[in-house]
């Protein structure tokens, strides 16, 4: 289960700014459905400088929080203000980021940049990011690895994955990341993983996942409950919805969504996107939700 600060539990409990903003002039959108996380980011600038921020993400708890707090560092600074903030200052102002979750604060760097970018009438996507596509799942590139390994010093491809979520779905370009990460830790540009013997990056199986050892039935049951009642429920109430626990089957629970997440048209992504995933975030990571009409 993740050690949330408690500044991440505010964040993504009582999330700032979000919603579309009618008069942004500036928008940065990054990640997709497919890929379990998407963040659409909303600037309002006037002159140089942003007057107002907003967001819309599909993820967990970690990301949720990341872009909540990003919209009220930026506000205030200038352009080139914002262009400096990293990965490290949004983890930073949360009171730090499980390393697992690492990759909601890239995330959150990654849409302000689009966004100014955007701004400043450059294409959506820097030409940096379309270089050799490395991990399939995620739609991860070559330099985009290269950019997070030199800008967090990262040494393990583990470390990779945290920041990047690469190498974290099938797992077969680990190989291939353990491979750039040599690369670049010997000081190559990117795209010269040939030149020379690699450098070895130790364990490049697939990560093991770090799910709570050993619970009994009873304990898991009673995880399950209090992570429903304390932040699954708050959370969809706050959109006019709900949600019933209906059965626990070993691993496998059942629930019915109430309110207006009957009929919301992604009713199938809240269930697999946002409950299934906040509860394996914080309670075991092989639990899967379905849903029953009831």
């Amino acid at each position: 289960m993740w050690e949330y600060t408690d500044s991440v539990r505010d964040h993504f409990l009582n999330p700032r700014n979000v919603g579309e903003l009618k008069n942004a002039n500036a928008v940065g959108e990054v990640g997709s459905l497919a890929c379990g996380d998407a963040l659409k980011l909303y600037l309002k600038i006037d002159g140089d400088r942003i007057v107002d921020a907003s967001f819309q993400t599909f993820g967990c708890a970690s990301a949720i929080a990341s872009s909540s707090v990003l919209t009220e560092m930026i506000k205030g600074m200038t352009v080139d203000q914002a262009l400096a903030v990293s990965n490290k200052d949004i983890a930073k102002a949360l009171g730090g980021l499980p390393k697992e979750k690492m990759h909601c604060s890239v995330m959150g760097q990654e849409a302000l940049e689009a966004a100014i970018r955007a701004w400043r009438g450059g294409p959506p996507v820097p030409h940096s990011h379309e270089g050799r596509l490395v991990c399939k799942c995620f739609g991860v590139t070559e330099d985009q690895i290269v950019k997070v390994i030199q800008e967090n010093h990262l040494t393990a491809v583990e470390e990779v994955t945290n920041f990047t979520k690469a190498g974290g779905g099938c797992g077969d370009c680990l190989e291939d990341i353990g491979e750039i990460l040599g690369v670049t830790l010997a000081g190559h540009p990117p795209g010269k993983a040939s030149v020379g013997k690699p450098i070895l990056i130790p364990d490049m199986r697939k990560p093991k996942i770090d799910a709570t050892p050993g619970l009994s039935n009873v304990q898991r049951m009673q995880r399950i409950m209090r992570v429903l009642d304390e932040i699954i429920r708050p959370r969809l109430q706050q959109d006019g919805g709900d949600i019933e626990l209906v059965d626990i089957n070993g691993k496998e629970v059942s629930v019915a969504l109430r309110g207006m997440c009957i009929s919301c048209p992604s009713s199938r992504l809240t269930i697999e996107g946002f409950v299934q995933q906040t509860l394996r975030d914080q309670v075991e990571q092989d639990l899967s939700v379905r849903e029953v009409a009831q």
